[in-house]
């Protein structure tokens, strides 16, 4: 079982308590339901959340994918229905709201699901131009992260970002991935990103903590089937670029030590640094990295973990500048367990290396 389906079962018994009442006051404002049958209910719910867990993670099947993507979403739902309530709990201790308006508030929920469902389908692409002295030459770098691969986003969103790049193949140099190409919710097979395969220019991919769940190995085996470039822990040189992929785990491989990384810098060119968290930034600076590329965060990906994800992370998402230095910290192309979006873009991002 991977870390990923044990911490879906460690958390599985206090969502379905969350959700029994939940439901039991949600009920209310419709004249109740006995407890019997929400327990019921919430039983059954939690059965759809662990039970295709456990067959994805030996053969992914249509119908598991389904049932695990419908959980994604109830998810999501039960969080836009607990602030639903909260506000027409607080409305109704200072004014006296009719069922209709009730009924009304309500219904702004599934509104929403529709939107952020759409959005989170929907690739953005945006550019930046960054100014570096030491440049060699122009290069422009199609920065994406957060791919997820997995349950929720099998391999439609695998061809989608193929087409994408392919797309982009005519203005752009070089596609760079700041980890989490799988997700981690279903095993991944040799041929699974050979979609990539047909992207005319390359692409060069370095693991993220997701990347380990359905088995590392996996992972950058089927990557290098499709001809993706994986950088783990090691740099490649790239038109005057120096590239280092340093993968990002909790702790199931050995670090990588601040003399080997200022080790592989070179001061006469532009040293970038693909690392999928956007941590020490600063310190990847100070050894000789003039850019940082990260994903992670999805930038909270909706409302309202938007605002917590800025106080989580100090670096959330966009272009940072310090001193020449830059951080690019893209909010990623796929999603993690739920598939919606709203207030962030499913992304990718292109960086137009310009000498300053």
């Amino acid at each position: 079982m991977s870390f990923r389906t044990k911490r879906v079962f460690i958390a599985t018994p206090f969502y379905m308590l969350f959700e029994f009442f939940l439901l039991k006051y949600l009920f209310l404002l419709f004249g109740g339901v006995k407890d019997v049958y929400l327990f019921i209910a919430t039983l059954l719910l939690g059965g759809l959340q662990c039970i295709p867990m456990i067959f994805e993670e030996q053969k992914s099947t249509a119908a598991g994918r389904f049932f695990t993507e419908i959980f994604g979403i109830w998810q999501w739902s039960m969080l836009m229905i607990l602030i639903d309530l909260i506000v027409i709990y607080v409305i109704k201790q200072f004014i006296d709201i009719s069922f209709g308006v009730v009924c009304i508030l309500l219904a702004v929920v599934p509104i929403l699901g529709v939107y952020n469902y759409y959005h989170a389908h929907k690739l953005i692409v945006k550019e930046h131009t960054l100014e570096f002295k030491n440049l060699k030459e122009e290069v422009n770098i199609v920065h994406l992260s957060d791919i997820h691969f997995g349950a929720v986003r099998y391999k439609k969103i695998i061809n989608q970002v193929a087409n994408k790049l392919n797309e982009l193949s005519d203005s752009c140099d070089i596609a760079i991935i700041s980890g989490d190409l799988a997700d981690g919710s279903c095993g991944v097979k040799d041929d699974d990103f050979n979609a990539f395969k047909n992207v005319n220019m390359p692409i060069l991919f370095t693991p993220g903590n997701h990347d380990f769940y359905p088995g590392i190995e996996n992972v950058c085996r089927a990557a290098k089937k499709a001809g993706i470039i994986v950088l783990d822990d090691e740099k490649m040189e790239f038109k005057g670029l120096n590239i280092f992929g340093l993968s990002f785990t909790f702790g199931d491989k050995e670090d990588v030590s601040n003399e080997q990384l200022k080790q592989a810098t070179d001061d006469d060119t532009v040293n970038i640094m693909n690392y999928h968290v956007p941590y020490a930034w600063d310190l990847f600076a100070r050894l000789g990295y003039n850019l940082q590329l990260s994903g992670h965060t999805h930038g909270g990906q909706f409302y309202p973990m938007n605002l917590f994800c800025k106080l989580m992370f100090k670096y959330n998402k966009g272009i940072f500048e310090e001193n020449g230095n830059y951080l690019s910290v893209t909010t990623g192309v796929g999603s993690m367990d739920t598939p919606m979006r709203w207030g962030t873009d499913s992304e990718l991002v292109i960086l137009k290396l310009r000498k300053k």
